[in-house]
């Protein structure tokens, strides 16, 4: 009894003293109340706790990320900024803090409103909440009452609403940042009042309406950005009474019209983008008088006319972007005097002539990019004079003569692309003196000399392609194969001669293109080493000797062309068992034997074999020993009058077709076939015949007179559009990736066509949604469908976009290896149906760019939405905006739930929440609600597969 009445009286003297402490330090109980609602899962504010301290002092003061002042008895700053923290704030432990001057909340995952109590601190200067989850209307009306604010970031959250009208009361704010929510409507033109604004950044929101010319009378502010919104209008020639600006963005923002001479006035002005838009006219010679500019972009808009010769005023000039428009005419010669100029991007636009003879001698030229133009004449000698040209961009013009001895010694040389001219003469590079190049692109020109023989001195070239220089000649350097980085090597119809070199070390290769050479001797068995190849073809040429057996166990080769040479001997039987492989070409050589059994083999048809008189077996003739039907005399009779039977079936069955075929011929106009890889060379008549062709039903499943079934897709379109659809459908049919559905041909006439496509019978990833399945095959699906999508986008040109990506459309292989069904098929229906004018889908028009790159941006959206439904077992379909809105960490409470994810530091599965996580984390990239945030594919991907080693 003792010690019990002992401890009561300890517990109250505790009790008392804490009663005590607070009494005379509310900071510290405030802030402990505010601990209480965090979610704190990494412990950042484990110092957070009251130990023995001196009277009269906060215990607060000691605490991480909050300052005290010069005497320890105020709180006068609180930086919880970056320690992975979430929750729910309400706000009412801010009364405490009358003498706040600083608040940093940012980079946490605060979800909900925010607190209007913050307002009540008047004596804040500085509040920061940029990248949280805040939500609903930003508390406007009680924002005056800050009254000596001169910082409001609240960048990156999920805001909706109207901007706040009465942010432009604070007399005192410099900064306002609202950039990344959903605010929407118009920029009030209050904002155009604000007294000492000296930062204003509004973009990537859902803002509308005319840009407000009331703000050009903002006199202090010194950098704009207002961009990426979805104004109505043109831009206001009153920005340029913003005397003070020197950083001015209004990009992606659907401005109109011409741009403002006026913006001209703006002499402070240093960087002007605005890009992205549908501006039209000419560029303001105007700008000159701008002498401080030092980046200027204007592109991807409908500008026209030549480039300014005025611009040579412009000595500060570092970044020119004019890219994707329609301007015309010739580079000035002034334009390479200019001695700040780094950055020159022009390409796809009308421009001629020659490029400036002295363009690199006067400036520090990094990054040249001219392509997609119509230059003439040759490389300024000059160009990379400096030695700090990276990347050298010339393809798809009429460029002439020889290459400059100086690309030689141009060290700094990263990416040489000059494919599509007509360029001539030896190939000068010097590989030893290119130590960085990675990506060299000479194909489609007339040089002559062969190959280099040093090119196994660039230890980070990657990608080489001599293709379709047809007086090239020489032979394979003996060193190729070694360079320890390389993935591509292209020389096809190059006149290459010689053997193969061996395969010594080729553990990068992926992509050999050899066709149409005159290589002979036998593919080196040392082949087997490039376990990364995936696609070698070395058609046409005059090879000999037997297919090594050791290519058959290549698990990543997917394409093999060895047609049209001289090899003999058999088709190894291991081919058979080849899951990866879409295309074994051999036809037309002296091939022998059976073709080997395995569904892959069956599914290329009698075109990858034909040619090959000692060739038997599926789907060729059948092998001899298979031969022997008629067995003895006493049947011989029977079987002929069984035959002669058969034989007046068929032709009974023959003559209804013909008159089907005529019908359908005189009726719709005659029909026709075309053949992708993978597909004998059938009739039209022989696909006819497979199905039934009256059955109203878009989708059926025909099987074709090799065996090989097919799923056949109906579309019809009218005769002034079959030319372009037909453009179309071939593209998607040169389509090949292992997580592609393959096209495999169309069967069409004047008024529909039918798409045949591989058959895959395994079922569509929404019907197995609900199925348990682990982490590790869900992981290797998403990674699936991104490399699919990652071909369609990255892998095209120009880029095919899915279009209507959604769990039914991902189908399976005997293997459970995902395949992208109906890519473009929502694009091919709209253009039938006459929603997408035809002039839009040629790939040289202006809107046919715009239209791809937003139905691409629409694409990763979908895939992101794919995550979610995957990472959820289908529980959340369709949920791209719904988990934008949630509070991420309860969304990944849920997430770990469904995965059956043990969450704590102790548990095995600790790694596997990781994982979780970071695939979240990509989804809710993906699914962001402004277009221009969201990652590329190819950046998603990589997100993706750096979680762990791929599975194959």
């Amino acid at each position: 009894m003792e010690l019990v009445h002992c401890l009561y009286i300890n517990l109250l003297l505790i009790s008392s003293f804490v009663a005590a402490v607070f009494a005379s330090d509310p900071y510290s109980e405030a802030l402990l109340n505010l601990k209480s609602e965090l979610i704190d899962d990494f412990n950042n504010l484990e110092d957070w706790l009251v130990p023995a301290a001196a009277p009269g002092k906060v215990y607060a003061c000691s605490w991480s990320g909050v300052t005290c002042n010069k005497n320890n008895t105020i709180v006068v700053g609180l930086d919880l900024s970056m320690k992975d923290l979430g929750g729910v704030l309400s706000g009412k432990q801010f009364n405490v803090f009358n003498e706040l001057a600083d608040l940093n909340l940012s980079h946490n995952s605060f979800s909900g409103h925010l607190p209007v109590d913050i307002f009540n601190l008047t004596n804040l200067r500085s509040l920061d909440i940029s990248r949280n989850n805040f939500s609903g209307h930003f508390p406007g009306g009680v924002l005056s009452g800050l009254k000596n604010l001169v910082i409001l970031d609240a960048f990156s959250n999920s805001f909706s609403g109207p901007l706040p009208v009465e942010a432009s009361q604070l007399e005192y704010l410099k900064i306002l940042n609202l950039a990344g929510s959903y605010f929407s409507g118009p920029i009030p033109s209050q904002y155009g009042s604000f007294q000492s604004l000296e930062f204003i950044h509004l973009a990537g929101n859902f803002l509308n309406g005319e840009i407000p010319p009331e703000l050009g009378k903002l006199k202090t502010v010194t950098h704009m950005e207002i961009g990426y919104n979805s104004y109505q209008g043109i831009i206001p020639w009153q920005l340029g009474n913003m005397s003070e600006v020197m950083y001015l963005d209004i990009a992606g923002a659907n401005l109109s019209g011409s741009i403002p001479k006026q913006l001209s006035n703006l002499t402070k002005l240093e960087s002007l983008f605005l890009f992205r838009n549908q501006l039209i006219g000419m560029v303001p010679e105007e700008f000159s008088r701008i002498s401080g500019l030092k980046s200027l972009d204007l592109s991807d808009n409908q500008l026209s006319g030549p480039i300014p010769e005025s611009f040579s005023e412009l000595k500060n000039l570092r970044l020119l972007s004019l890219m994707y428009n329609e301007m015309s005419g010739t580079v000035p010669e002034s334009l390479a005097q200019l001695p700040s100029l780094e950055i020159l991007f022009i390409w796809n636009n009308y421009f001629n002539g020659s490029l400036p003879e002295n363009l690199g001698r006067n400036s520090n030229l990094r990054w040249v990019d001219v392509s997609t133009n119509n230059f003439i004449g040759k490389i300024p000698p000059d160009i990379c004079s400096k030695g700090v040209l990276f990347k050298l961009i010339l393809f798809s013009n009429n460029f002439t003569a020889g290459l400059s001895p100086s690309l030689s010694n141009c060290a700094s040389l990263v990416r040489l692309r000059l494919e599509d001219n007509s360029f001539s003469g030896e190939i000068p590079l010097n590989f030893k003196q290119l130590p960085e190049i990675t990506y060299i692109d000479l194909s489609n020109n007339k040089f002559t000399g062969g190959i280099p023989t040093d090119m196994s001195q660039a230890p980070k070239l990657q990608y080489l392609n001599f293709s379709n220089n047809p007086e090239l000649g020489g032979n394979i350097p003996p060193q190729t194969w070694s360079l320890p980085l390389l993935q591509n090597f292209s020389a096809s119809t190059s006149n290459i001669a010689g053997n193969l070199p061996p395969f010594k070390s080729c553990k990068s290769i992926s992509v050999i293109e050899l066709h149409k050479n005159h290589l002979s001797g036998s593919v080196p068995e040392s082949i087997s080493h490039c376990k990364a190849l995936e696609r070698i073809d070395l058609a046409n040429n005059k090879l000999v000797g037997s297919i090594p057996e050791k290519l058959a166990t290549l698990n990543a080769l997917s394409v093999l062309d060895l047609s049209h040479n001289n090899l003999s001997g058999t088709i190894p039987a291991k081919f058979g068992n080849a899951s990866n492989l879409l295309l074994l070409n051999v036809s037309f050589n002296d091939i022998s034997g059976s073709i080997p059994s395995g569904k892959a083999l069956k599914l290329m048809g009698r075109s990858a074999y034909v040619g090959n008189p000692r060739l038997c077996g599926a789907p060729l003739k059948p092998c001899p020993s298979s031969v022997s039907i008629l067995g003895s005399k006493g049947i011989g009779k029977k079987l002929i009058l069984v035959l002669l039977l058969c034989v007046g079936v068929v032709i009974f069955i023959a003559a209804s077709l013909v008159g089907i075929f005529f019908f359908r011929r005189t009726s719709k106009g005659q029909w026709k076939m075309v053949s992708f890889s993978g597909l004998p060379r059938f009739t039209a008549n022989d696909v006819m015949k497979s199905f039934n062709s009256t059955d109203s039903a878009s989708v059926c499943k025909a099987v074709l007179p090799t065996g090989i079934t097919v799923s056949v897709k109906k579309i019809e379109w009218g005769a002034k559009r079959m030319s372009i659809m037909s453009e179309i459908i071939t593209r998607m049919g040169n389509a090949r990736d292992k997580n592609l559905v393959r096209l495999l041909g169309f069967c069409y006439n004047k008024r529909l066509a039918y798409l045949l496509y591989d058959y895959l019978p395994n079922g569509n990833l929404a019907e197995k949604m609900k199925m348990k399945r682990d982490w590790t095959s869900k992981y290797k699906t998403l990674i699936g469908i991104g490399r699919g999508l990652c071909f369609l986008h990255h892998d095209c040109y120009p880029a095919i976009p899915h279009g209507d990506l959604k769990s039914s459309n991902i189908v399976f292989d005997e293997n459970m290896e995902p395949h992208l069904a109906e890519f473009g098929y929502k694009y091919l229906k709209q253009l039938a149906n006459g929603s997408i004018p035809a002039t839009i889908a040629r790939r040289d028009s202006g809107e046919f760019n715009n239209a791809i790159r937003e139905e691409l941006c629409i694409d990763i959206y979908g895939f992101g939405e794919i995550i979610v439904e995957v990472l959820t077992n289908g529980r959340l379909t369709n949920a791209g905006s719904s988990i934008q809105n949630k509070p991420r960490d309860v969304v990944l409470r849920e997430i770990y739930m469904d995965n059956e994810v043990v969450v704590g530091e102790d548990d095995p599965t600790n790694s596997l929440q990781e994982e979780v996580k970071l695939v979240l984390h990509v989804a809710l990239l993906c699914t962001k609600t402004n277009p221009s945030d969201r990652p590329s594919i190819e950046d998603a991907l990589k997100l993706l597969s750096g979680l762990k080693p791929l599975r194959k």
